[in-house]
């Protein structure tokens, strides 16, 4: 099996990576946090590279590739730790793409793909936590389509999207559905994300909206496993790049007349933050891999990796910020922002417990000794 990277993802990797470089400072970055957590122009100049268009299908304007293709944008879009909901459209486009009609399709994906539409999922509600099958949200026939009542929390950027997937109750059973933010009974309460990024609150009162399908339950399913499989690869991007950080500051604070880098102990803390970080990677890769598989096969190994995610970014985060000592806390030094973000990481699409639980009621039957 060849586990080596195209030409064409290789050239991808490169050009995302000199983009993040130039177009996403630091500096930048906390201009953007100023100022509410978005920009609608960094979402554009994805859009611009292509990245939006990255998984709509080639017959609705877009390229057409894969997961790992997505894999490779996310990672190097979490080097530079990039706020801007691109693994939203990444989900958008899979799930229009599978569960969509074709007229719904044609209407939307082009959007997408050129970036003129920001579509995010808002299915969490508080009740919920972190289970897909918990809705309370209604929905109801109506003389032009459906009309929805629902409350979502955490909604990313859910104040500034141009339209949302909104799973409901439809006759007893989870569907989803597509509503437009000009759409006649929405509001939205838009705030700060720790991390510096931004969310909202969605409230839905008998609002028009376009039925996607009525297998919400595997619509919502499927969501969340490509939204786990970028997460981890973000997270990825992170936890590296918070790596060479630390080396970098290691070889340069002096202790004792010396690089703090030269004692063994702390040699040895790097030595496991780079062993958690490989770990990380592989299992980003296994879920990416798996999101062409068969649901209950897709969610388990969605499940594992992002167990092993939650481990790695919060040893390679508390790491970090130890080995930097005080100034790895402070709001002006970049680690923080990493640490901030791999901590709220860990709390998306499920926390670590929540998966290990997923897990292990998977290998029920075949944990043990004796299995």
């Amino acid at each position: 099996m060849d586990f080596d990277f195209s030409d064409d993802q290789q050239q991808l990797r490169d050009a995302v990576r000199r983009w993040v470089d130039k177009a996403c400072t630091f500096e930048r970055r906390r201009a953007i946090v100023a100022s509410g957590g978005f920009d609608r122009a960094v979402y554009g100049e994805l859009a611009e590279l292509g990245l939006t268009a990255l998984t709509v299908p080639e017959a609705h304007g877009g390229l057409g590739q894969g997961a790992i293709d997505a894999m490779v944008a996310m990672e190097e879009l979490g080097r530079g730790i990039v706020l801007a909901p691109l693994a939203q459209a990444f989900i958008a486009a899979r799930v229009l793409a599978d569960f969509a009609a074709q007229p719904l399709q044609a209407a939307w994906l082009p959007k997408i793909a050129s970036g003129e539409a920001l579509a995010v999922l808002a299915h969490q509600e508080r009740k919920a936590r972190y289970r897909l099958d918990v809705c309370e949200s209604k929905a109801a026939p109506a003389p032009n389509g459906h009309a929805l009542t629902a409350r979502k929390s955490i909604v990313p950027v859910g104040d500034r999207a141009d339209v949302f997937l909104v799973p409901a109750q439809l006759d007893g059973a989870l569907a989803l559905f597509l509503v437009e933010r000009t759409a006649s009974g929405l509001a939205t309460q838009g705030y700060a994300t720790q991390e510096g990024g931004r969310a909202a609150e969605l409230v839905l009162h008998q609002t028009p909206a376009t039925l996607v399908t009525r297998e919400g339950q595997a619509a919502l399913a499927l969501a969340q496993d490509v939204g786990i499989a970028a997460l981890c690869a973000y997270a990825v991007g992170a936890m590296e790049q918070t790596l060479r950080t630390t080396v970098d500051y290691m070889n340069q604070r002096k202790q004792f007349g010396v690089p703090i880098a030269s004692f063994q102990a702390l040699r040895h803390r790097v030595a496991d933050m780079k062993m958690q970080l490989e770990l990380a990677r592989s299992m980003s890769y296994y879920a990416s891999l798996k999101l062409g598989a068969g649901a209950a096969e897709r969610r388990l190994a969605c499940a594992r990796a992002k167990v092993q995610l939650g481990q790695s970014m919060r040893f390679v985060g508390q790491q970090a910020v130890q080995l930097h000592g005080g100034i790895g806390v402070t709001d002006e030094y970049i680690v923080s922002h990493y640490f901030k973000t791999l901590t709220q990481l860990e709390m998306t699409w499920g926390d670590t417990l929540h998966h290990l639980g997923v897990v292990s009621g998977g290998m029920q039957e075949t944990a043990g000794v004796f299995a």
